[in-house]
């Protein structure tokens, strides 16, 4: 098997190395849901852009994925279909005119969507899009008060207390909720057969009605004693809003969804179709392409180039290869003219520390985090360790991820203390992980092994301490813990173990050995390692029953790390890694990147690249005695 690894850990460098481009950065796939490519055919049909080849690309790629019984999935394995993203699917082929309600499988979806409740049993995401082209009425939506966005952030509740991704999705929706804006065309498709009376849906919207009414009454009477009747002041403000945070090619954000909303939002706001900022936003939308296959193509929901591009770079390094080698120097050189020196969102809970971070996407000037800036800073160490003149850029990004720890000890991905659990309350669905910016256990394990690993910070430095308490206090009885951004205990065990072990615990800890005792109770009978996405859902452990390469990666670097010589598990496991990566099947592509619970998964095309290789290589630095 040593030779296996090494040719294999060979032959990714060479791959990697072959794909990078010629900016330095790695452009590869961010492959979410559907629903991006769905909700562009109904954005540009609604608005009557003429790009017929554009439209018909994308709906021969929705077409290709659907079931034989008429439904669409998140991911392979979820039961039947998914209600949400079948409605999606159907409402955009028949907008795209490439099928008709006549067509087999378009009757089939139908059956599906009315067996599983119709249009009410939709998430809010769909809803909305529902709501604004004309297709479900807004009553069928809770309404936010568009007053929210006047509270002060010294308020003891505000908008301000969302976390940012979530502020800049509202600020649209609250135009769209408070003007009930709609817009549909002589071609929109009529969904009304899809439209089914619930008696329990709607007990459920006046429940949600009257809590958002509570929840909001001290700040409505505060806003009541200066408030005009007129709204004008609400509205500009979420105007202004939006635009303060649209990016250089149009997309608020550098979101697909949010810019979505964001054209919507303007059309309500009397700004016409061919209005610089709809045009500036539908070529944006453009800009998230990716070609899956030279025909066949997606809409990301933002490009993850930076972390794909730090991720690879940093990867390449841990296998070996020098930072003064071309591929090095250009990646470093390409991720040193992104770093973000401008304050953004995250300043407004964190002032006092001066700019210096990365984030995710390339086109991304304002909104930074700490997974992007710790991948970024890894990559760049041995280059600032060098060379001292990129040192300081290299301290701002270490000062900024140190300042963004919360109070609790723990580390969140966007903002410091977002963390007002009453906001998880609001009946948007995903509002319990979407609306604020907990610590997690990924966040914190892994700015954990950046600062042990890479930083170097001591062990007893007060900050490694709460963190490293943080986690302790959030392992799982089970030995395991929960992932925010990734499926989902196997990612939040590997951070949490790797970030722990950096931090100076002994493998002989009781944590560590509970956490080595259930990576290895769940190792699948090849070997390899494998999460189904229903465990973001459940919010417990579901088996894959099938083992994937990342997946299996990170349970094996996990165990590397607090394992002083290779085990019959790793040793298996790295075989079945070897064997992961020759396959090409379903288990290739499965999303193990996660975003939005029950709504939103990711296979991010580099992943079968930069955690195999990683893994590979740190087992290759250990004692090979044990290799046969």
């Amino acid at each position: 098997m040593k030779e296996q690894l090494y040719k294999e850990k060979d032959r990714l460098i060479e791959e990697i190395k072959a794909i990078q481009t010629e900016s330095g950065s790695w452009h590869l796939c961010f492959e979410n849901s559907l629903l991006t490519d769905a909700f562009t055919i109904i954005l540009y049909k609604t608005l009557k852009v003429q790009d017929g080849a554009f439209i018909e690309a994308l709906a021969e790629r929705i077409a290709s994925k659907q079931l034989s019984n008429g439904a669409w999935k998140l991911y392979p394995d979820e039961d039947d279909g998914n209600v949400s993203l079948t409605i999606n699917a159907y409402y955009a082929l028949l907008t795209s005119g490439t099928t008709s309600k006549e067509d087999p499988l378009m009757k089939k979806a139908s059956s599906y969507i009315k067996d599983n409740g119709g249009l009410m049993r939709a998430n809010t995401i769909t809803k909305l899009m529902l709501a604004v082209t004309g297709n479900l009425p807004w009553s069928s939506l809770p309404s936010i008060p568009i007053e929210l966005i006047l509270v002060p952030k010294a308020f003891p509740l505000s908008f301000y207390d969302l976390v940012g991704y979530a502020r800049v999705h509202l600020a649209p929706i609250l135009i769209l909720m408070n003007s009930q804006f709609q817009l549909n065309t002589k071609d929109t498709p009529d969904l009304s057969d899809l439209l089914l009376y619930d008696s329990r849906f709607y007990e459920d919207l006046r429940n949600q009605t009257r809590f958002l009414k509570s929840w909001m009454k001290d700040s409505l009477v505060y806003l009541s004693d200066f408030q005009e009747k007129a709204n004008d002041k609400e509205v500009n403000k979420a105007k202004d809003y939006m635009f303060e945070r649209i990016e250089p090619n149009g997309l608020l954000y550098g979101y697909f969804l949010s810019s979505f909303y964001m054209v919507f939002a303007l059309l309500a706001l009397d700004y016409k179709k061919q209005d610089s900022l709809i045009r500036k936003a539908l070529v944006g939308m453009k800009t998230l392409i990716c070609y899956l296959t030279p025909h066949s193509i997606h809409i990301q929901n933002s490009p993850s180039t930076i972390w794909d591009t730090a991720l690879l770079s940093s990867a390449l390094q841990v296998a070996g290869v020098d930072f003064a080698e071309e591929p090095i120097q250009r990646a470093n050189s390409y991720l040193l003219s992104r770093q973000h020196f401008r304050y953004g969102d995250w300043s407004f809970h964190n002032s006092h520390t001066p700019p210096g971070k990365w984030g995710f996407s390339d086109v991304n000037t304002m909104e930074p985090d700490v997974d992007d800036t710790t991948a970024a800073l890894r990559s760049l160490k041995k280059l600032a360790d060098e060379q001292h003149n990129y040192r300081s850029e290299w301290n701002r990004g270490l000062k900024w991820v140190l300042s963004m720890q919360n109070d609790d000890g723990g580390w969140p991905a966007f903002e410091k203390n977002t963390n007002k659990r009453i906001l998880t309350l609001l009946p948007i669905d995903g509002a319990d992980v979407a609306s604020v910016d907990l610590s997690t256990p990924d966040l914190t394990g892994r700015t954990l092994q950046f600062l042990g690993d890479y930083a170097k910070i001591p062990r007893d430095h007060p900050q490694i301490k709460n963190g490293v308490n943080w986690l302790l206090d959030h392992q799982r009885t089970d030995g395991s813990w929960n992932g925010r951004w990734g499926i989902c205990y196997i990612y939040g065990t590997w951070a949490a173990v790797t970030g722990l072990e950096a931090s100076g615990l002994s493998d002989t800890h009781l944590s560590l050995k509970l956490a080595k005792e259930w990576l290895e109770r769940i190792q699948n009978e090849d070997g390899g390692w494998g999460e189904s996405c229903r465990s973001d859902q459940e919010e417990m452990y579901i088996p894959l029953k099938a083992s994937t390469p990342s997946q299996t990666a990170w349970a094996l670097e996990a165990l590397i790390a607090i394992s002083p010589q290779p085990t019959r598990v790793i040793d298996r496991g790295m075989i079945a890694l070897l064997n992961s990566l020759k396959r090409k099947n379903w288990t290739h592509f499965y999303p193990t990147g996660a975003a939005l619970p029950g709504q939103f998964y990711i296979y991010y095309h580099s992943y079968n690249y930069s955690w195999p290789l990683k893994t590979i290589a740190r087992y290759c630095n250990i004692d090979i005695a044990s290799l046969k």
